[in-house]
């Protein structure tokens, strides 16, 4: 007569927190990799550096505490599965792995059929392809792992094992891959340092051409700007609170310098500069931003016949109306 075993309170944990890891571990592994192919195949239409720094990070959190997590109950499920096979036949764990084997065939459903609409639509690109084939390969590999587990018999084998230390390199080797593509975490770090820095410049910059269209003369330094009504001061490198150096060269010429800590010089891995993350319809990092890491110095010289003011010192462009 077969044995007949319920499921124990330690069994729905080990058995559900097994398989939401195991989930994590899926998604962060294929959103990681389309971070990759999204960094090295850049689309002009639509590309955002920073939005891809930022899903590599998050992809890479997860992998490195769910990948480990998920190892740690496979194999205490393993152990608990060896002690006694007849946990085999859970309802729970066969609901899991079946469910499991649903969704994984969805998805090479659904993936193929996208595959096949934009080839038929004649907009398949590397990028698109690439994508499309993590996915399937991952899909491909669950189903087949799980078909396999849910028919091996309940002799010893090695392939668990093989394929734990598999997962484990992959999964290690898919993170330091990162630190090629977009960088180390210092590198973030010094990216979004010197994007401050940049903003911080600029609205420095919009401040000091209102005084010289509202005074006719240019500050003579940076705490003439400060506006008590509006609550204006100039802002403070934001890694030392050091101020930015200012420094009036002409009677319409000013400079104005900070210490990055990187380039902002095209990167030959991504075909353009790094620093143009199109954040927006008015991109922080212009052209006449562009800089190298160290002191640099931006001259700037104002143009009074862009921006106009009359004897008493008040702009001749038109006040905005409000509606």
């Amino acid at each position: 007569m077969e044995e007949h075993i319920k499921s124990t309170p330690k069994d729905v944990f080990l058995h559900l927190f097994n398989i939401v890891t195991f989930y994590l571990s899926v998604v962060g592994f294929i959103t990681l990799y389309i971070q990759y192919i999204n960094a090295l195949f850049p689309d002009a239409l639509n590309y955002y550096f920073f939005n891809i720094a930022s899903g590599v990070r998050w992809s890479t959190a997860v992998l490195f505490i769910a990948v480990p997590a998920y190892l740690l109950t496979a194999w205490l499920l393993s152990k608990d599965l060896a002690t006694t096979p007849a946990k085999r036949e859970l309802k729970l764990r066969k609901w899991l792995v079946y469910f499991t084997l649903f969704v994984s065939a969805i998805t090479v459903i659904v993936d193929l059929m996208i595959f096949v609409y934009h080839f038929l639509d004649g907009e398949l690109t590397m990028r698109f392809f690439l994508k499309v084939l993590v996915v399937l390969v991952v899909a491909a590999a669950v189903f087949g792992y799980y078909l396999w587990d849910l028919k091996r018999t309940i002799e010893k084998s090695k392939l668990p094992k093989i394929l734990a230390i598999a997962v484990l390199v992959v999964a290690l080797g898919s993170i330091i891959l990162g630190f090629f593509i977009i960088g180390t975490p210092t590198d973030q770090r010094n990216r979004r340092f010197d994007e401050q820095r940049i903003q911080a410049l600029q609205m420095i910059q919009g401040q000091i051409i209102n005084y010289w269209q509202t005074k006719a003369v240019l500050p003579t330094e940076l705490s003439k700007l400060a506006d008590s009504i509006s609550g204006f001061t100039a802002p403070l490198d934001p890694d030392n609170n050091a101020p930015y150096e200012y420094k009036v060269t002409g009677p319409l010429a000013f400079e104005l310098c900070a210490n990055f800590s990187a380039g902002s010089e095209p990167d030959a891995k991504f075909g353009r500069n790094e620093f143009t993350a199109n954040s927006g319809p008015y991109n922080v990092y212009d052209d006449n931003w562009n800089h190298e890491a160290g002191r640099i110095c931006f001259s700037r010289t104002i143009d009074p016949e862009l921006y106009k003011i009359d004897n008493a010192g008040v702009p001749t462009k038109p006040a905005p109306i409000v509606r």
